[in-house]
């Protein structure tokens, strides 16, 4: 997983599948799914500032306490939640290709890395260019931060 090393270069913007993510993790989310998708940002939001690393975490349904918000795109310093314009199946998968067709030729590999452990969204995203991360690997590495 890409983290800043003091290069000149920014560091890669972390493009998070939030559905997706939580579903990875067998810790009861499903029992509190809000609550769930405040320990998930939370968690994020600390990756973030321990690793310098922009994180955009994209959510299948609008949070009443997490607005939609920021920029987050590459060469960005920031954490921000985005919503799909849509309800529906692949409405999220769809926001997260959206936000790498905006961002274009900024969503290399280099800039740009998807946590999801959705095949068909991983085919999608590394036909743009961008690097896929699983979301168990994410959750380890998050637990390996101590996050």
């Amino acid at each position: 997983m890409p983290t800043d090393t003091g290069d000149a270069a920014a560091p890669a913007t972390l493009v998070v599948d939030g559905n997706n993510v939580m579903g990875a993790a067998a810790d009861g989310w499903w029992r509190d799914r809000q609550g769930a998708v405040l320990r998930l940002a939370g968690r994020l939001e600390r990756y973030r500032e321990r690793t310098g690393e922009p994180v955009v975490l994209v959510l299948d349904v609008p949070h009443p306490e997490l607005p939609e918000g920021g920029y987050g795109g590459p060469g960005e310093g920031r954490f921000c939640i985005r919503y799909p314009a849509r309800r529906g199946r692949d409405a999220a998968d769809d926001r997260i290709v959206a936000l790498l067709d905006e961002w274009g030729d900024g969503a290399g590999p280099d800039e740009v890395v998807v946590v999801t452990s959705d095949r068909a969204l991983a085919d999608r995203v590394a036909g743009r260019g961008a690097a896929v991360v699983g979301a168990g690997s994410f959750l380890s590495r998050l637990g390996a931060l101590g996050l």
